[in-house]
């Protein structure tokens, strides 16, 4: 796990930039114009979190684990949005030849009252597998459902600061701005992509009404010293909305953590939902 001050920060950061972004999301090209916050966003509460979704063990669908985690998000995330649900699906998973339920955890504010809606996003599931570059061979063929990845950047991170940030914003958005918390599940089953990002495949499929206007994606951002450059399709995509955004970061002193650079490119939660129509970063 992370170091917890650097972690820290990284959560207080991004929670910062999400509300700006936010406040000026009808004209996203529009300079932005920083004013003394209103809000405080709880860092503590979002490493709690965190800590609290790796002690439930590994997130994988098909588990007592998931279970009792998403159980917990919808608890968590009512205490902050005005209305929360899960949204299922059945997946049959190749790699057991078996059907595995999936869980999106949702949560709203002013959604439907608001004149422009964001969707926040990340996903909350644990990879099945330990295959990544520096995991250990004899990890790699542990025997399901054993999975050795704690998923606390990949996956708890994110999902930390979500629920943090909902409840920072309670009862403080501006009334014309209405914003979705979707923690979606399946993202990292797998092996291969194919049966990856299922979670927000499936509620791109099958968008709310209203819809989102835009979205924003976390994914893997509990590292220390946190950077995070401008990815390629979003630049592509979503331009007006990453100009914006990262305009922004600079107007708040942000931009170490945020560089207006361009980064890689990267098959990630923000693709379904371009794909439907919804631009995200």
């Amino acid at each position: 796990m992370m170091g917890g001050k650097l972690m820290l920060h990284s959560l207080a950061v991004l929670g910062c930039s999400f509300v700006l972004s936010c406040g000026y999301a009808q004209d996203p090209t529009a300079p932005p114009a920083p004013t003394e916050s209103k809000w405080k966003f709880d860092s503590k509460l979002a490493w709690d979190y965190l800590v609290k979704q790796v002690a439930f063990g590994t997130r994988v669908p098909g588990t007592d684990p998931q279970i009792k985690c998403r159980d917990f998000l919808l608890a968590e995330l009512k205490k902050g949005c005005d209305d929360a649900h899960t949204q299922h699906l059945t997946h049959h998973w190749s790699f057991t030849n078996k059907d595995v339920d999936i869980y999106n955890v949702i949560g709203t504010q002013n959604w439907d009252t608001a004149k422009v809606r964001v969707v926040l996003l990340t996903h909350w599931d644990s990879r099945p597998f330990a295959d990544g570059p520096f995991s250990k061979p004899e990890l790699r063929t542990a025997p399901f459902p054993y999975s050795p990845i704690p998923a606390a950047n990949d996956g708890a991170s994110g999902t930390g600061v979500l629920l943090a940030l909902a409840q920072a914003l309670k009862g403080r958005l501006p009334a014309d701005v209405g914003v979705m918390y979707l923690l979606d599940d399946g993202e990292d089953l797998g092996p291969s992509l194919e049966e990856m990002l299922l979670g927000v495949d499936y509620f791109a499929k099958h968008l709310p009404d209203p819809k989102p206007d835009y979205g924003i994606l976390l994914d893997m951002i509990g590292n220390t010293d946190t950077r995070i450059p401008m990815e390629q399709e979003s630049i592509k995509f979503a331009d007006r909305i990453l100009k914006a955004f990262y305009a922004n970061a600079k107007a708040v002193g942000l931009e170490k953590t945020f560089p207006a650079v361009v980064g890689d490119d990267l098959e990630d939660d923000h693709l379904p939902l371009i794909q439907h129509g919804v631009p995200t970063i």
